[in-house]
């Protein structure tokens, strides 16, 4: 492992020159030499600070436009302090940074939009800019690196929940589809018109896709999850909730780090070791798959993954069967970059137009958000100091000593055959790039290019790359997709022909297919056979129930797979008890069709296509609701109000009995009280909200729970039943509590 210095920056020259003209704020300054100190990176590789404060502050996501330039999301208004308090200030931005020296090193930025509300995420898409405000999902024209004609795209993106659990990714896939963390819908923009359609609902924070086109993603406890097959092919049954082939957990969650640890729940059994370093991840996020082709080829599509709370960065190697992926750690015990600086805040990870791999660094001390912090982590991050950690920012690069990066090619002069070449790139970024540009072309005399390129057999998923440009210019057919399917020789091609067949499924059709579809299991290819149960959904819609047996021989043939069977499901949608009666099923699927039967019966459907927009989590309701409520008089912090109302952190009231505490939020409070040994002689009385009709039992369990996660020495649980019965447990005379009843009254029976 290599270790470099401290993390310190030291200006060669404290001038600064910030100049603004028609509203936008260009700044120059001299380059910061940053020394990395404390940070180790695996053996081969270096890691530099190409870009850091003063050019922007709190990145949390970036994209690369057309010239290499990164646009970085600025989420400024994230926990501005230990209570939060603040976070909703349109106070955010997105910035254009610029190399003009060429020496490697940011040296100029620019403000694309400002006054943004906590702005998670951007896209490059279709000419201009896909990016979030607030709940709101927008897209917006580029002018000359100014915003043009804005279009609002989803209104409900990213409302519900904490900025920690709204949506977030805006990754561009394969297919042509714009797919999302933390949500279940993606996005098209389609003939001028953008739609949007149910997913399957993915991770927490980031998103990230493999050479085939399957998806990646985790959550706070889970480094590493994925989905084994190709996006909404096993949700085409609205009334089956695939279990087997989405959504899967990849690898262990063990972690190292390379100093004692400051994490939420560190106080539990097993968070930290002898020693006080994580054992497994508890804030996972920003994962990547590296398909640059700028590492030596063992790192070809290795899964990276932020682990912010530990200040480090893992690497797993994947391995890819036909039916399923698993990943392991690369280097047993440990990581590929990790730091003993706890402002090193690893967030999100990208492809470069190089090749290289670019590291977003929130670089701050909070990365917890305020519904969710422990006393324990408040306590630990103010002794450190680290809640003074604000307004910072680091993008760092990584490269391989011994590899070169790629030169980023001239879109802007390529000509269209020179486009399609590209889609043979190395460097898998180009090649997304390309695809999105040669479909925005909308050039026809490239077709015939684009159409030998659906034959070539390559690593870097060419021919799939050109069959969704053609897709892309409304210039595919049915014949150019049939030619793939009967002349491919590379099985990852044919599935997605498989897929795209299915748009050409008519009566006049049927019969090719028929023919296509046996002579596809006569190859006896799994990932051949399992695209083939996958498409036949519209080819059974037509009414063309010839196409059952197919399946059958299918089932019969991986009985013991069950993503498979999972696939003949999800074709079957409607035709569930036609195959029951007509093809005999093994147990299994039989018993998986009828539970789709039933669903269907009490229309009861998978819940992506009923549900529009994230819930409000339970910690985060409390906390809005401790706000409205209770902050007034006992502060956002929980420390009291003089004259008002007292302390609630440190008080027994708190860390004592739930249903004592639900009983004074319940029925309110009269009188002196003595909390911590201090009394409290308030001339105010606090109100009970028993008889407010707006809060229900499950709220007031909410607050409860909040208060117990920021405030108490040790959280406890209450649930809404119980609030129920306390509901009755009123103090004499149907008044207020005071103190002497609070202390005789048994609330526990």
């Amino acid at each position: 492992m290599t270790t470099t210095r401290p993390f310190r920056i030291v200006f060669g020259l404290l001038l600064t020159l910030s100049i603004t003209i028609a509203g936008f704020k260009f700044i120059d300054f001299n380059e910061p030499k940053i020394s990395l100190e404390g940070y180790q990176i695996e053996d081969g590789f270096e890691l530099s600070v190409i870009a850091s404060e003063k050019l922007f502050k709190a990145p949390v996501s970036m994209d690369f436009d057309n010239k290499g330039r990164m646009w970085v999301v600025e989420m400024i208004g994230y926990m501005p302090n230990l209570e939060g308090i603040g976070e909703d200030e349109p106070n955010g931005r997105i910035s254009i940074l610029e190399d003009r020296d060429k020496d490697g090193v940011i040296d100029h930025s620019k403000t694309f939009l400002d006054k943004l509300t906590l702005p998670r995420a951007l896209a490059h898409v279709y000419g201009g800019l896909l990016y979030t405000d607030g709940p709101k999902l927008w897209f917006v024209e580029i002018k000359n690196d100014k915003p043009g004609k804005k279009t609002l795209v989803d209104p409900i993106y990213a409302e519900g929940g904490n900025v920690e659990h709204t949506s977030n990714g805006l990754m561009m896939n394969v297919d042509n589809w714009i797919y999302n963390a933390n949500y279940n819908f993606r996005y098209q923009l389609r003939n001028g018109k953008w739609i949007k359609e149910p997913t399957s609902y993915r991770g927490q924070w980031g998103i990230t896709k493999d050479n085939f086109g399957r998806l990646y993603y985790n959550n706070n406890s889970v480094q590493l999850q994925g989905d084994y097959v190709l996006p909404n092919k096993a949700i085409r049954n609205k009334f089956f909730k695939p279990s087997a082939s989405e959504a899967q957990r990849l690898t262990s969650n063990k972690v190292y780090p390379i100093h004692a640890t400051s994490v939420n729940r560190g106080y539990q059994k097993g968070v930290l070791d002898a020693r006080g370093y994580l054992t497994e991840v508890t804030a996972s996020c920003g994962p990547l798959i590296y398909r640059g082709g700028a590492f030596p080829s063992a790192y070809n599509q290795n899964a990276f993954v932020c682990v912010p709370e530990a200040n480090l960065i893992k690497r797993n190697t994947l391995n890819f069967s036909n039916t399923q992926t698993a990943a392991n750690q690369a280097i047993d015990g440990k990581e590929f970059i990790a730091s003993t600086d706890e402002g090193f805040r690893p967030v999100n990870l990208f492809n470069g137009p190089d090749g290289a791999m670019y590291i977003v660094d929130m670089h701050r001390g909070i990365i917890q958000h305020k519904a969710y912090i422990s006393q324990y982590l408040a306590e630990q991050l103010a002794n450190k100091k680290l809640d003074t950690l604000q307004n910072a920012g680091r993008i760092l690069k990584v490269v391989n000593k011994t590899t070169k990066l790629h030169s980023i090619p001239d879109f802007a002069k390529a000509t269209s055959k020179d486009l399609v070449a590209l889609l043979s790139h190395p460097n898998g970024w180009v090649r997304d790039r390309v695809q999105q540009i040669l479909i925005q072309k909308k050039d026809n005399t490239i077709v015939k290019d684009l159409v030998a390129l659906t034959q070539i057999t390559n690593e870097y998923s060419t021919a799939i790359h050109a069959l969704y440009v053609l897709d892309g210019m409304n210039a595919l057919t049915f014949g150019i997709v049939s030619d793939v399917l009967t002349k491919s020789k590379q099985a990852e091609t044919i599935a997605h022909a498989l897929g795209l067949s299915e748009r050409f499924a008519t009566a006049q059709t049927a019969a090719k297919m028929k023919t296509i579809s046996t002579q596809l299991l006569a190859q006896n290819n799994e990932m051949i056979d399992l695209y083939l149960a996958f498409s036949l959904n519209s080819w059974l819609k037509i009414g063309d129930n010839s196409f059952l047996p197919i399946l059958a021989q299918i089932e019969k043939k991986y009985s013991d797979k069950r993503v498979i069977q999972e696939a003949i499901v999800s074709s079957l949608s409607g035709k569930e008890q036609v195959y029951i009666d007509t093809q005999n099923p093994s147990a299994v699927l039989k018993n998986n069709l009828t539970i789709a039967i039933k669903n269907t019966e009490k229309k009861e459907p998978n819940p992506i296509f009923v549900k529009e927009k994230n819930a409000v989590d339970n910690r985060t309701k409390g906390l809005q609701l401790f706000r409205s409520i209770c902050a007034s008089c006992h502060g956002a912090d929980g420390k009291g109000i003089q004259d008002l109302a007292p302390p609630l952190k440190g008080s027994e009231y708190i860390d004592g009995s739930m249903k004592r505490l639900a009983a004074i939020i319940l029925h309110g409070l009269s009188g002196p009280i003595t909390v911590n040994g201090k009394l409290y002689q308030l001339n105010n009385e606090m109100p009970g909200l028993a008889n407010n009709k707006d809060l229900s039992d499950e709220d007031i369990a909410d607050i409860i729970r909040y208060t117990q996660n920021a405030l108490a020495k040790e959280g406890k649980n209450i649930s809404a039943s119980d609030i129920k019965k306390l509901r009755n447990k009123k103090p004499a005379g149907d008044g207020l509590f005071n103190e002497k009843q609070l202390l005789e009254t048994d609330f526990e029976n």
